[in-house]
């Protein structure tokens, strides 16, 4: 199927492509991996009236320290993230996930960035952002200076399925990842029925650790399991304070299979997932908490 007529325009400048992408409004589509867009255009499902090709702006393609967060720019490749010392060295949600991402051609081609855009209940990367506290730089042409740029919490910037909360003529330029302070870890498990496939249950878990060696902070979220990735506040607050042990992950999972609401089809029935999920979860936490305490 051929998807419908559209404009082309590939700016020289990140100031050019926000521009166009103001003009372009509701119409407008950013165009970096490709690896959703396409497809969905293809299918008919996605029909914009303009494609803005942001390939050409090789400023964006970055992942590097900033203010204590981790930047990752509108053009840095899941590959990048896999492939990056720097993002193992400092959180370990995202070094655990980058490699659970598709197959290799998506993760050469598709940008962390554009996924987030995506909101896709299936995708891996906003359960990791969900569990990690992450932000999304949203960047526009607006008029005004102090407009031209937010800064969205994840958990506000993912508003459903497929749906987020960018205003026409944004488009997320950053995804901004809090680094570990002190002791942290964390983990992404994935049950999937082939390499490259989406997720039948994803568990992102991160741990952190206060001097006295008890919680500080701990992160959940799901994918596959709800109409959108899912933070499961439940369990992080039960957590809050306790001193890690196998029966505090038992009690975040009971929590978190509460909290989803898989459905039945042909990856699995609602129970099985369910079942998955609480297993993850404790598997998660644990994998978090060796590498929090420097024991693997």
């Amino acid at each position: 199927m051929y998807p419908s007529a559209f404009e082309y325009s590939a700016p020289g400048t990140l100031d050019e492509a926000l521009s166009a992408l103001g003009e372009a409004g509701d119409e407008g589509r950013v165009l970096a991996g490709g690896q959703s867009l396409i497809p969905m255009m293809k299918l008919g499902l996605a029909a914009p009236g303009c494609l803005i090709d942001i390939n050409g702006l090789s400023e964006l393609s970055y992942i590097r320290e900033s203010n204590g967060d981790l930047a990752i720019g509108a053009l840095a490749r899941h590959a990048d993230v896999a492939a990056s010392d720097l993002v193992g060295r400092t959180n370990g949600t995202l070094a655990a996930a980058a490699p659970w991402i598709s197959d290799p051609l998506v993760r050469n081609r598709g940008t962390v960035c554009g996924s987030v855009a995506h909101c896709d209940p299936e995708g891996d990367w906003n359960s990791v952002m969900l569990a990690v506290g992450a932000s999304v730089v949203a960047r526009s042409a607006a008029k005004r200076r102090k407009n031209r740029e937010r800064v969205i919490p994840i958990a506000d910037f993912v508003a459903g399925p497929f749906t987020n909360s960018l205003n026409p003529g944004e488009m997320v330029a950053e995804v901004r990842v809090p680094k570990y302070r002190g002791a942290a870890g964390g983990a992404y498990l994935k049950l999937e029925r082939k390499i490259g496939d989406y997720a039948t249950v994803g568990v992102a878990a991160h741990l952190a650790l206060d001097a006295a060696g008890n919680v500080a902070e701990a992160g959940l979220a799901l994918t596959s399991v709800h109409q959108h990735n899912l933070k499961v506040t439940e369990a992080e607050a039960l957590m809050a304070g306790q001193t890690p042990s196998p029966e505090l992950f038992a009690e975040a999972a009971e929590a978190a299979a509460r909290s989803c609401d898989p459905e039945s089809d042909i990856r699995g029935p609602a129970d099985f997932k369910r079942a998955v999920v609480a297993e993850y979860t404790r598997r998660g936490f644990a994998a978090a908490l060796k590498q929090a305490r420097g024991e693997g």
